[in-house]
């Protein structure tokens, strides 16, 4: 079981992410507002709030959704768990489409940081069913 920590959107992409007490995923989409919702394979991004305390416990002074990420959840080593996985939030179903992602260009935490845990820790996912999330809320493996 896993505690919705934040949830972070951005209008363009590019941009960091700001952090919002609930949103509305659609089917099929992603997250209603968000720059990276579409009809692909990377419709939400997910990351593991311990991850982000680590690296944070490395001097690195970042908020939620610094790292592009929109749904940060206590309770998962994401990395960990096998594409395909399903979660279920309420009404909102995801299934986990990827597990960490190239890194192109080296974002402003590589660059001040040296690394950054994004292309590694971070997972993708689609949205199988609809509905809202809030801060707070739990998300159960299926």
């Amino acid at each position: 079981m896993g505690v919705i920590k934040g949830i972070c959107i951005s209008e363009k992409r590019g941009t960091a992410k700001q952090e919002i007490e609930e949103a509305v995923f659609v089917k099929d989409w992603g997250i209603e507002k968000d720059a990276h919702a579409g009809h692909w394979h990377r419709q939400v991004s997910l990351l593991s709030y311990e991850k982000i305390e680590e690296f944070r416990k490395k001097g690195a002074q970042i908020g939620l959704g610094a790292f592009g990420e929109n749904l940060i959840v206590e309770g998962y080593d994401f990395r960990n768990l096998p594409v395909g996985t399903r979660f279920q939030c309420g009404d909102v179903i995801l299934e986990m489409t990827q597990i960490g992602k190239e890194c192109h260009s080296h974002c402003e935490i590589y660059k001040r940081m040296g690394e950054c845990i994004m292309p590694r820790e971070g997972v993708f996912a689609v949205v199988i069913q609809g509905g809202k999330i809030k801060k707070g809320d739990i998300l159960e493996k299926m």
